[in-house]
């Protein structure tokens, strides 16, 4: 098993000391998605959401959260971004409806950006929810998950299909 490096000799939470490292290109995909009733499904295809144009300001909250995660994950470091995108994918089902979130993030540094995904595309998916809440007690959120990364001392990761 891997040394965790968040840790110091005395097992103090740090953050990792990434000042003698190369700043190369990185990047990551995560995703995750949210599973909806077929009401609030059609107010989302259809933009009669009360709230508003629901991806819309989804894809802005994931966009926006990824600029934040130092902020919200404590041993974050504040990275500046060159990139962060999310998309969307609808599976439709007979009574539930899910919602696949894919958001992407890059930089250009010293850490990588995976934390940076995840928090996009779990905040993409709590818009969603926060929007959609009076039209379907029942969402699901989930799963969350790393699907990609690039770059980086332990070089590339793509999770393999389940």
């Amino acid at each position: 098993m891997k040394e965790l490096s968040h840790f110091d000799e005395n097992n103090n939470a740090i953050m990792v000391d990434v000042s003698g490292k190369q700043a190369t290109s990185r990047s990551a995909v995560a995703k995750s998605s949210i599973t909806l009733a077929t009401d609030a499904y059609e107010q989302v295809r259809e933009g009669t959401n009360k709230k508003g144009d629901v991806l819309g300001t989804a894809r802005l909250a994931g966009i926006m959260a990824s600029k934040q995660t130092s902020s919200l994950i404590p041993l974050c470091h504040p990275l500046p971004l060159q990139k962060a995108s999310v998309d969307f994918e609808w599976e439709e089902g007979e009574s539930r409806h899910t919602l696949h979130i894919s958001a992407f993030v890059k930089t250009s540094g010293q850490t990588g950006v995976e934390m940076e995904a995840l928090t996009a595309a779990s905040v993409t998916a709590l818009t969603v929810y926060d929007m959609c809440k009076a039209a379907d007690k029942y969402m699901v959120i989930g799963p969350t998950f790393l699907e990609e990364k690039i770059g980086g001392s332990s070089g590339y990761f793509k999770r393999d299909a389940e």
